[in-house]
This record gives C-alpha cells, structure tokens and sequence, in this order.
C-alpha cells in the first residue's frame, strides 16, 4: 500500500467546458479538505459518504483571510473512499472550468498542499498493484484512449471488462491441476497412478493449444484494429482515385480534374469506413510519362503499394481495361486487392466477368461498383474490407481480439512450452519433464495479467501512458 498522496489533472490540457482534477491516495481527503469550502455550510469532505458530490469553491487563502477573497474556482468535487474507487485508494476528483491556466494553479495549490505530482500512468499502476485490475486490463485503458476506430474500441472495451484474463485465468488453472497432479503422483506412487496419464495429458494439451492458436490467430486482426489498415489507392489517371478519397472523406481533400496527371504527389488521410480505420493514400495515376515530377510520382505509387496492406485498385466503368491495368496487376501480385469499378453514374461497360477474364490471376478478387461522384456504393466497399480482413464477422463478433504486441509474445512462449510438453508424450520421457513444460506455458500466460512480472517490466508498461491516467 502507498503511503503517499498523489495529484494530477486528468483531462486533456486544453481550454474546455470543464477540467478535472484526481487525487489519490491515504491523505487525498484532507488534503483537499484544506482548500475547499463546501456551500453546505462548509461541512468537511471527510464526513460526507462515499460517492457523493458536494458543491463548492477552491480557495486559496492566508490563514485568518476571508476564504471569498481568496476563490479560484467554483467547484463540483467527487469524493470515493477506499476501496470503491478506480485507484483501490481514498480518490477525490475536482470538477474546475476548463481554462488551462485555471487547472494549472489548483493543480499547484493542492501540491503545495502536500500532494506529489503523479507519475505517468501512476493512478492505474495503482489500481493495478491494489488488486483493482490485472495487468491486461490496465493496458486496456490506453488501448480504450487511443482507439480510432468503433471497432478498436470495442475490441478495447472487451479487455478492459477482463474477457481476456478470464480466458488466461482459466487456462492457468487448468494447467495448474495437471501440474498438481503430476507432483502428487510422483510423491505418492502407491495411492495416485500415471497409468494412461500420457494421453490424457496429450488431450488437455491439444485443448490447451487450440485455445492458445485461436488467440494467436486473432493477432492479425488485433494489428489492424489498433493501427489501421494501410489502403493505397492504384488506377489509371482519371479512373477517379482522388474522387474516391473524397467521397471517403466527405470533402474536397484532393483536387480533382479531367486533366490526367493531376495528382504527382502523394496525398495521405486517416479515416474510418464501416467502423474500421484506413490509413488512405491517394497516388499519382500509373502511366509513362516524360514528366520528371509525375514519374517521380509513380514511382512513389509504387513503393507505398509495396508496403501496403489493401489495394484499392480503381477502374473507369466507362472504358473497357487495357495494358496500363495489366502494368499495375502485375506489381500488386498477391497482395490484398479490391477492385473498385468506378463511374456507375455514367453509361457502365464494364462488367464484373469482364474484369475476371482480363485477371485470370486474381480471379477471385472481389470487385466493387461505386459512384464517387454521388457516394453510391461506399458502404458496399465498407463491408468487402470487413469481409476481407475479418472475415466479415468483426462487429458482431464477442470473441476476444489480441491487440497487444506483448500479450502475442506471452502466447507464444506458452505455445511452445505446450509443444514441448506434447513432444515429451510423443517420445516417452519421464513425467517430470511434463511437469517442467508445463510450468513454463503456467509463467507465459501469467505474464500476461500481471502475475508473473518483474517491477521493471510494470515500470515501463505503466511510463507509456499519460500523466493524468
């Protein structure tokens, strides 16, 4: 348990409708009881009831000084007592205006006080080391606060209710028995036998594992919810690439002309579609050219298609598919591609068996038809990306999603403890070894919710996140 007090502001420092203040640890109470006045006749906060709010001002004032002229803000003020508060620790949270200067100078008042400035992620190592969350679920409150997409944040939100440390837990404990089991045996031959444990244990080992893949499999997915999806957009000039980021975009971000060539550079945009974040750049049309600067262009097209993880390959509906779309098949290769058949809101002659004929190579990609001009058919390319990628099932799937590098690692370690333990069956050895493996995969997931960590690991997870978190 900590035994000091520490202050932050917990909002973002910007001027604002309101600005708070957290307070947290075994003095937060009095301390700011020093320096509010309650309107309620001034009743101290130390005698009201956990979670409640009292009305009133922060004042800073010499003693014997009227507290009216010493006010720097009227105040609402949230009091939690241990342990029903988000830290496990006496909390208050001070409700000010806004105004960043205003923040700053009760932040300071309650820190001459007797408060420490909190550190960075201090308020949830806190309620980690206090037994308020486990480490999977601290991690999970900035995965929630970085969250771009509607998806990364219910992905985010299923960690932080602790989906994925009961799955952990479960785990471990199954483990854990035959661990027990193992030890129990070997001590006591004469009353527990091993006869036909090989293959139990080689049962358990292959649910253990199968739960454990499924997880790992869920990574892809995990890396793509919490960075976005890279998305570079290929075509012909004028097959309208450009119209289609700012039909995505729902505004004029790149200029648009009858003119090929118009786009030379590279224009990048973050956006969400069907709830899923897309990383957008829009690329100069692909095409020889004796102009340096849009050849320099094109060779930038290339690269980013290079490093991407989905092309949108426009085609004018308009005009039938020649060499200059045979040109960019042949880079993209096998990569993630949609094809985009553009223009539907003029006479279509393109077809979708037309297109599979012209890429018997990539036959069975799918093709979108959408009109950029009025918006027609976006939602359409929204649901092949989910389809794509998450096989279609990411909004309403409940299942968990690995977004963590580390917890990745974790799974892996137990992976191959696991297959250490199911090589041991294969080749006979004694039991023992089993039971070392299996301590192994038991440390691997433990990690992974805060029971098998070093301080200086916990250090450099919780200095990630912001001061007032």
């Amino acid at each position: 348990m900590h035994t000091d007090t520490i202050a932050a502001i917990a909002t973002a420092l910007s001027e604002s409708g309101i600005g708070i203040i957290r307070v947290s640890g075994p003095e937060a109470i009095s301390l700011v009881d020093r320096v509010f006045y309650n309107s309620a006749g001034g009743r101290k906060l130390s005698s009201k009831s956990s979670h409640t709010v009292s009305h009133g001002y922060i004042v800073d004032g010499e003693e014997g000084q009227e507290w009216k002229e010493g006010i720097l803000d009227e105040v609402l003020v949230v009091l939690m007592k241990a342990p029903h508060s988000y830290t496990g620790e006496d909390t208050v949270e001070i409700n000010c205006h806004g105004g960043v200067l205003l923040l700053q100078k009760v932040l300071q008042l309650i820190l001459r006080t007797g408060a420490r400035l909190a550190e960075p992620g201090e308020f949830t190592k806190r309620a980690f080391l206090n037994g308020r969350m486990d480490l999977s679920q601290a991690e999970a409150v900035m995965d929630v606060i970085h969250s771009q997409s509607e998806m990364a944040l219910s992905s985010s939100m299923e960690q932080l209710t602790g989906k994925l440390a009961q799955v952990v837990r479960d785990l471990r404990e199954h483990i854990l028995y035959e661990m027990a089991f193992i030890e129990s045996a070997l001590d006591d031959p004469e009353h527990i036998s091993l006869e036909g444990y090989e293959e139990r244990l080689s049962l358990k080992c292959a649910t253990f594992l199968k739960r454990i893949e499924d997880l790992l499999a869920s990574a892809q997915n995990g890396r793509l919810l919490r960075e976005g999806i890279r998305t570079v957009i290929l075509g012909r000039p004028n097959a309208g690439k450009s119209s289609l980021l700012n039909a995505i975009l729902g505004e004029e971000r790149a200029i648009v002309t009858q003119v090929p060539g118009t786009t030379r550079d590279i224009l990048q945009e973050t956006i969400s579609l069907g709830g899923i974040t897309l990383h957008m750049v829009d690329t100069a049309g692909i095409r020889y050219t004796e102009d340096v600067v849009e050849r320099i262009g094109v060779d930038k097209a290339r690269e980013y298609a290079e490093k991407a993880d989905l092309i949108l390959f426009v085609i004018d509906g308009s005009e039938l598919p020649d060499d200059r779309e045979r040109d960019i098949i042949s880079f993209i290769g096998q990569k993630n591609m949609i094809v985009v058949i553009n223009k539907t809101d003029l006479t279509t002659i393109v077809s979708e068996d037309q297109i599979h004929a012209f890429f018997p190579e990539r036959a069975d990609v799918p093709i979108v038809r959408i009109s950029a001009n009025s918006g027609v058919g976006l939602d359409l390319l929204g649901e092949e990306i989910e389809k794509l990628f998450f096989d279609g099932e990411l909004k309403g799937n409940r299942e968990i999603v690995i977004t963590n590098m580390r917890h990745k690692e974790a799974l892996e370690e137990a992976r191959k403890s696991l297959l250490m333990v199911r090589q041991g069956l294969e080749a006979r050895m004694p039991e023992d070894f089993y039971s070392i493996d299996l301590m192994g995969a038991y440390t691997a997931l433990g990690s992974i919710v805060g029971e098998e960590v070093g301080e200086d690991l916990v250090q450099e997870i919780f200095s990630k996140f912001c001061m007032g978190k």
